[in-house]
């Protein structure tokens, strides 16, 4: 599409996105580099300084550009954590909306989630093995507080991620994690879940650092699995309430 000219359609900061990614997809304005200011894009498309801050404003939303204070926009590579932030309320929607989403989101974990052990157990280095036990030792140390134990729990998942050497899979599983949060804030508050969960972590841990990938699938599968039939009864026990 054309990136000059005036602007006469009614969403105009949307025309100006779309020019303006036109540039930037073209290789015109290139990653690292300042957008032109306020003032001469205002000149350039024909129109308003809103369209121009809504415009730039929707582009920092979406990981594009980035904004300081006092300085014009630039444009920077989204990484997968930003993109997939940019889903999140619409997929806690999502779930709120539509239960049924739950189990297929769980199903979902499940599959990433034993890969992700497999990939590791093949992958992982002496200091990877370390950072796992270093998680594990962080997670066993916030069993008094519920908010910091869901989010050592996370943490573990997500480094199991990172090993498997895809920058994809961290942002996915901590997303995935997230979203869910309401789902197992309910499990660890069940009597023993804390070290259930915790000698579960160990036994990946074990699995994976014996470069395992069969048993580090297997006991990602079992932990993931065992969690899911806990939060089935503890709903059942719940609904007959």
């Amino acid at each position: 599409m054309s990136t000059t000219g005036p602007i006469q359609k009614r969403k105009l900061y949307q025309e100006v996105v779309e020019r303006l990614m036109a540039r930037i997809e073209s290789g015109e304005i290139r990653p690292g580099d300042q957008l032109p200011p306020e003032r001469e894009l205002m000149d350039f498309y024909g129109v308003g300084r809103p369209a121009v801050r809504e415009a730039l404003q929707a582009m920092e939303r979406s990981g594009i550009v980035e904004i300081s204070h006092g300085e014009r926009a630039r444009v920077v590579v989204p990484t997968a954590d930003d993109l997939i932030r940019q889903i999140g309320s619409g997929a806690r929607h999502l779930l709120s909306m539509q239960p049924d989403t739950l189990e297929h989101m769980k199903d979902a974990r499940v599959f990433l989630e034993a890969g992700t052990a497999r990939m590791a157990a093949e992958r992982a280095t002496p200091q990877d093995v370390q950072a796992l036990q270093a998680r594990i030792a962080e997670h066993r140390g916030s069993l008094a507080n519920l908010d910091r134990f869901l989010d050592r729990d996370m943490a573990f998942h997500r480094e199991i991620a990172r090993i498997s050497g895809n920058p994809i899979f961290p942002a996915i599983v901590e997303a995935i994690f997230r979203w869910g949060s309401d789902y197992y804030q309910p499990l660890v508050r069940a009597p023993g879940a804390e070290q259930l969960t915790l000698a579960e972590h160990q036994r990946i841990v074990d699995a994976i650092a014996a470069h395992d990938g069969d048993a580090a699938e297997q006991a990602m599968r079992a932990h993931l699995l065992r969690s899911n039939a806990m939060y089935q009864r503890i709903a059942q026990q719940q609904s007959a309430d």
